[in-house]
């Protein structure tokens, strides 16, 4: 007989403009289209399920771990594995030591049915009684009445998804004090900044039980629009309990370990293991032999500069110095990039471009007329430090960048990071797919696929050409969260003033968050953000006398031109 609807209805997501509005026509039709198959078949949708819970209970997420999913298709994918047997990728993930497996039960976009939770559910039980590893069960769905954690209990599920953006705060509360009730945990997933403040509500209403039955997610995909960006969990990790999961947009193994380098106990893991579930043993090693490091640090420390800019409630404003007693006074014009200023050789240079707004500052460690030296950069820190204590500002973010690590010259940058001297190291035009010995043996090697390094960094590519993307895209797979793209010439490594040729930005580029340096200057960086938005910029020789010698004037008028746009 079909179950019905208990609790409270749910409400909406509310608050955005116009053309998000547009954009979650995907979620409030998910939404819409099941309550509509819950008020025709019953919060069982038709399916026979068990009277009694008849499995016994694995507690979701226990250990730090990967959560692989079995997902036959998806909104933004359509047919993904339409044709999966449940049960066998189960086993699969289980013998690859997933530490849960979630089961999409949602039918209308994702192809999913209570039947798959049942028999997968039925599997770990079996797997138990036979002393095998056995995983914790998540119903995944967008839930919306408290009896439906009744339904997922009894077909076998250990964990509930909650999703804050489609509930209320009481509705959200009585379905996690449910799911305590049956000592499930309640996976609570979180994007928008009022989803954090539900996240609050419901940890306190559950008092000493919500240690144990909440479990937090961020999902790095955008559920209006199903775009995914890496950058987002790296954002909010801070604003979240210890036991957390970075959700979406994994899909290697170099992924799961920059996941983890965030410090995240988990990570969830759909299309890439339900088309490939031989992916699944090396992406749960990738994550489980990972660790929190500097690395996923500085990517953490960028993502909450990042995430100021992007909600313009950032403490940085052009023109003057940045107030860190007063992170919400002065919001940054929309469209303005985050700015790097490179090739930093003057104290004077350095601490105008910062009082300016500058959120990264670059020093060269490569032989060219810009390099300098580990005495300057840490004289210079020490100067900026000063001066941000003195008038209560924030510093920029401190890159060094190489292009041999090898190099005597690269090698005094790599321990500059790894001291935190310097915030991060940027790899200007290394591949990834070679081995770095990065400065002495106690630094494990970049290989293709893994990404063990311990200090900060990210990557640049030189793009002159079509092909050049090539590089873009194994980076990209190799778990590079951002990529700067600079203007290629040969035999020079940057700061040629050349500019990359915009045919191949409009045709490449367009897939993915820009950061773009070359030939950036202050009478064309306007025109650069009115055509390519640009996430980040980097200016060099556009601002200077000579290389490495900047010029007041031309610095006051690049950010004078941002503050036009």
């Amino acid at each position: 007989m079909p179950c019905h609807p208990g609790g409270r209805r749910p409400i909406g997501s509310t608050g955005h403009d116009n053309g998000k509005k547009m954009s979650e026509d995907i979620l409030a039709k998910i939404v819409r289209m099941r309550k509509a198959d819950i008020e025709r078949l019953g919060l069982n949708f038709g399916i026979e399920i068990p009277e009694k819970r008849r499995v016994g209970h694995t507690e979701f997420l226990g250990n730090a771990g990967a959560i692989l999913e079995v997902k036959r298709a998806s909104p933004s994918k359509g047919d993904i594995a339409p044709d999966l047997d449940p049960v066998a990728l189960a086993t699969t993930y289980a013998e690859a030591h997933a530490q849960a497996v979630s089961v999409l039960t949602e039918g209308n976009f994702f192809k999913g049915t209570l039947r798959d939770l049942i028999a997968v559910a039925d599997l770990m039980e079996l797997r138990r009684k036979q002393g095998l590893h056995t995983c914790a069960v998540l119903r995944k769905d967008f839930l919306l009445y408290e009896d439906e954690i009744d339904v997922a209990f009894r077909c076998g599920a250990d964990a509930v998804l909650l999703i804050a953006r489609i509930l209320d705060d009481e509705q959200l509360v009585r379905m996690a004090k449910r799911a305590a009730s049956f000592d499930m945990q309640a996976f609570v997933e979180v994007r928008e900044k009022d989803d954090f403040r539900k996240l609050s509500v419901v940890t306190s209403a559950l008092g000493a039980d919500a240690a144990k039955t909440i479990v937090a997610g961020v999902n790095s995909r955008d559920l209006a629009t199903f775009h995914t960006d890496p950058l987002i969990p790296a954002s909010v990790r801070s604003k979240l309990p210890a036991k957390a999961v970075f959700e979406s947009g994994i899909h290697t193994p170099a992924d799961a370990d920059y996941a983890r380098s965030l410090g995240f106990t988990g990570i969830l893991v759909g299309e890439a293991v339900a088309k490939n579930p031989a992916l699944a043993k090396d992406v749960v090693s990738a994550f489980e032999s990972g660790r929190e490091n500097a690395r996923g640090g500085f990517w953490r420390k960028f993502a909450a500069l990042w995430q100021a800019q992007r909600t313009n409630q950032g403490p940085f404003k052009v023109g003057v110095v940045r107030q860190a007693h007063q992170p919400f006074a002065e919001p940054l014009h929309r469209n303005r990039p985050l700015v790097k200023i490179c090739g930093i050789t003057r104290v004077e240079d350095g601490m105008l471009a910062a009082e300016l707004g500058a959120d990264m500052l670059g020093f060269v460690f490569s032989t060219t007329k810009r390099l300098t030296t580990e005495e300057f950069v840490r004289s210079f820190k020490e100067r900026l430090l000063r001066s941000a204590r003195n008038d209560k500002s924030e510093t920029p973010i401190l890159v060094g960048v190489i292009t041999d690590p090898k190099s005597p010259e690269g090698k005094t940058a790599i321990k500059l990071a790894r001291e935190g001297v310097l915030d991060a190291v940027q790899l200007h035009g290394i591949e990834p797919t070679k081995s770095l010995e990065l400065a002495d043996d106690k630094v494990p090697e970049l290989v293709e696929g893994t990404n063990k390094i311990g200090i900060p960094y990210y990557c640049a590519a030189r793009i002159g050409e079509e092909s050049d993307f090539d590089k873009v895209t194994a980076l990209r797979k190799n778990g590079e969260p951002r990529i700067l793209l600079d203007a290629k010439v040969e035999g020079i490594p940057g700061g040629t003033g050349k500019t990359i040729p915009e045919n191949l930005l409009r045709e490449k580029a367009g897939d993915i968050p820009l950061w773009l340096a070359g030939g950036i200057t202050p009478t064309n960086v306007a025109e650069l953000v009115g055509k390519f938005s640009p996430e980040l910029i980097d200016v060099s020789s556009g601002v200077e006398d000579a290389p490495g010698i900047k010029n007041s004037e031309k610095l006051k008028a690049l950010f004078a031109a941002l503050t036009s746009l």
